[in-house]
């Protein structure tokens, strides 16, 4: 884009350049992720911001080659668009989602790939469609809140698929918080959410997802944050330590 910076990020530069969504150096969400980050950049994993002129972020995506999703998805040889997003009201809808998208369409086909694919919904902590079907995807798959769209380079490429998250909700019995570091904020939570069940006397036992075909069985369709209490999915994003407790209120009066 004119007047624009497209800084790709990489194990180099990643201190200096931040990784978007959370910037402090210090933290240990960012600390978390960027381990994250440094073990997915060898499998292909890409994270792009976009600069004005002044070096002000405005936006990033971030994709992977399917195989190594952190979502529950079946797909070979695409890529998957973990995240992305346009930071300030103002920089929307100028043109800024649909060139980066051009972005990772020009790497998916540099690199051979079958197309894009990427889950939306109307939820929060993930992107809607309406973009994406504006940029030619279509969607192949539901499953609960969640679409799966994809964008084929070949046209006779198999389409992607949703794993069936729900049947994996039953194994976990008690209170349990399955997340990982995709997400920065996850880190955050997961300490916050462990600190109040025990002053609620709840043993909230955490799970640490930690490769991608962990990601792919996770009991949820965000994949890298799920509370659950005995098989039943209660949240499947990111929660503040307020909404939990509002959480425990309810729960423990249905008890």
């Amino acid at each position: 884009m004119v007047d624009h910076i497209l800084i790709e990020v990489t194990p180099d530069n990643v201190n200096t350049e931040s990784l978007f969504c959370i910037k402090d150096i210090s933290s240990p969400g960012f600390s978390a992720k960027k381990e994250w980050f440094l073990n997915r950049y060898a499998e292909g994993l890409r994270l792009k911001i976009l600069k004005n002129q002044l070096g002000k972020p405005l936006a990033f995506i971030e994709y992977i080659p399917s195989e190594f999703a952190w979502r529950p998805v079946q797909a070979q040889n695409y890529y998957f668009i973990h995240c992305m997003f346009v930071y300030a009201i103002k920089d929307k809808n100028r043109g800024i989602g649909s060139w980066l998208l051009s972005q990772c369409l020009d790497d998916a086909a540099r690199h051979r790939k079958d197309g894009i694919c990427v889950m939306t919904s109307d939820g929060t902590w993930i992107s809607n469609k309406q973009l994406f079907l504006k940029n030619g995807y279509q969607q192949v798959a539901n499953r609960d809140r969640f679409e799966l769209l994809a964008l084929k380079i070949n046209p006779s490429a198999e389409d992607p698929g949703l794993v069936d998250w729900n049947s994996n909700q039953e194994q976990y019995l008690g209170w349990n918080l399955v997340y990982s570091d995709q997400c920065p904020w996850n880190e955050k939570s997961a300490a916050a959410l462990k600190k109040t069940a025990e002053e609620y006397g709840i043993d909230l036992k955490l799970t640490h997802i930690r490769s991608a075909q962990e990601a792919q069985q996770a009991p949820s369709g965000f994949a890298v944050f799920s509370l659950l209490r005995d098989g039943r999915l209660i949240e499947d994003h990111y929660i503040s330590e307020t909404r939990f407790k509002n959480i425990l209120t309810k729960e423990l009066k249905m008890k």
